[in-house]
């Protein structure tokens, strides 16, 4: 049988591309490749994707679901014998439920598009991160992506109701929940989210949205030790009652690379500090949050906590902090070759642990440089390491000692091929064997996105 050609029936002429519309496509992380799939598969709809998975099943074909292709670990990358499923043509905001704070969207839908739908609705759909132009929601829930907001409204995982997926034999599951509370038994969309489409095929999903923000206020502090930036956040969480939105942490060496060394962003701040927080908060009445914030901030500068703030007076230079904190694209083009690392662990071991992990480069990796920024609220910190020439030697470094804290290998960007081999510094054996006994109930002929997280 001739798998393209009975592929193309399913999806049509449009629906299937080969040759140089493949390898025009990237292959790896960065954007750096080119896809060696032999086709990529386009579908409109969930029965056509059914009919697309019911025919590989049946013939032992792999496929590898292709999101907005803005991950970091290789989940998406294809071998030449791989048919890739692209989602792009499932880009539908089918219903949005003002009165609940629901929409239900098709897999392709780009995260911003769904940004913008939710505030013209007048309600906030929460996620988001620097690549969200183009990362779709079905990729974000394979993944379940992180980005700048968890500290306040959690992962994709809460932002999600309900699912539709396509399972690998082209079963439909249709768990379209649009219930906050709903206890009828095993909540099965909790397989999928988060799982990098080695389980099954998201195709639509019920997004929960939240009641729209009125006011943004954001200030960029910098702070004498890491001890005051652990009080600061704890602090910020109950004086601001409940409204920090980000709070995001530049170590010194990323906050001087981007702003004096590069000289790519202004210079809010001396360089002068060990460490620099940009803080948001999100509230509902902008005179008395402005005050609020003021306030908070003035009186933490006052105690000593604070050692130097700038508090942004228009929307202007709040997007110029962000552009600076989200410029991964700058430091990674520095210090190429690069080994990116996504990483959390406990708050109290982050000072000690970056520390320890510079130290042991410099005496094993010798003219490498490593930057820190990340998330922190919520316990997740971006490690960036190069030039690399070994980077096994860094991978060991970074993980062998998170392993010592009981940190995890990765905090949002998933598993994919990059993280396969270190999975077992952050879970255990027996979580692993559960996670095979799944993966082969529901994928026993291993032909969905093979090779990822496990092996």
């Amino acid at each position: 049988m001739d798998i393209i050609a009975e592929l193309e029936k399913i999806v049509g002429e449009r629906g299937l591309l080969t040759g140089k519309d493949v390898s025009a496509r990237p292959n790896h992380a960065w954007g750096l490749g080119s896809c060696e799939a032999k086709a990529i598969v386009r579908p409109t709809s969930t029965d056509e994707l059914s009919q697309v998975m019911a025919l590989c099943h049946a013939q032992g074909q792999t496929v590898v679901p292709l999101g907005g292709q803005t991950g970091l670990v290789d989940g998406f990358t294809c071998n030449p014998g791989d048919i890739g499923i692209s989602f792009e043509r499932m880009h539908q905001i089918e219903q949005v439920d003002t009165a609940a704070g629901t929409m239900v969207v098709q897999a392709g839908t780009p995260m911003q598009v769904v940004q913008e739908r939710a505030e013209k609705e007048g309600w906030l759909f929460a996620v988001d991160f620097g690549a969200r132009g183009t990362a779709t929601i079905g990729g974000m829930i394979s993944t379940n992506a992180g980005g700048n907001s968890v500290v306040r409204y959690g992962m994709t995982r809460e932002q999600v109701l309900g699912l539709e997926v396509v399972l690998a034999d082209g079963t439909v599951l249709t768990a379209m929940n649009e219930m906050l509370k709903n206890n009828a038994g095993y909540d099965l969309k909790h397989l999928f989210i988060g799982s990098e489409g080695t389980l099954g095929l998201v195709t639509r999903a019920v997004l929960r949205l939240r009641p729209k923000t009125r006011s943004i206020q954001t200030a960029l502090v910098a702070l004498d030790c890491f001890d005051d930036v652990v009080g600061l956040l704890r602090r910020l969480g109950v004086e601001l009652e409940g409204k920090l939105s980000a709070f995001e942490v530049m170590w010194r060496n990323h906050y001087q690379f981007l702003t004096e060394e590069t000289g790519k962003h202004q210079q809010f701040l001396p360089v002068d500090y060990p460490y620099y927080v940009l803080l948001e908060a999100q509230g509902a009445d902008q005179e008395r949050d402005e005050d609020q914030f003021m306030s908070v901030l003035g009186s933490q500068m006052e105690a000593g906590h604070v050692a130097d703030a700038v508090i942004c007076q228009s929307s202007q230079q709040a997007e110029q902090l962000w552009e600076m904190r989200d410029d991964v694209e700058t430091l990674a083009q520095a210090i190429f070759p690069i080994a990116a690392f996504d990483i959390s662990l406990p708050i109290r071991e982050m000072e000690a642990y970056v520390s320890d992990v510079e130290a042991e480069l410099a005496q094993k990796c010798p003219g490498t440089r490593l930057m820190a920024f990340g998330h922190l609220g919520d316990g997740n910190i971006h490690v960036g390491v190069g030039p690399v020439e070994d980077r096994h030697a860094v991978e060991s470094i970074v993980y062998g000692r998170l392993a010592q804290v009981n940190g995890s290998v990765s905090a949002e960007h998933g598993i994919g091929l990059e993280k396969k081999a270190w999975l077992h510094c952050s879970r255990s054996e027996v979580e692993i064997g559960l996670m095979k006994t799944l993966k082969a109930t529901l994928d026993p002929k291993n032909i969905l996105n093979p090779g990822k997280v496990l092996s």
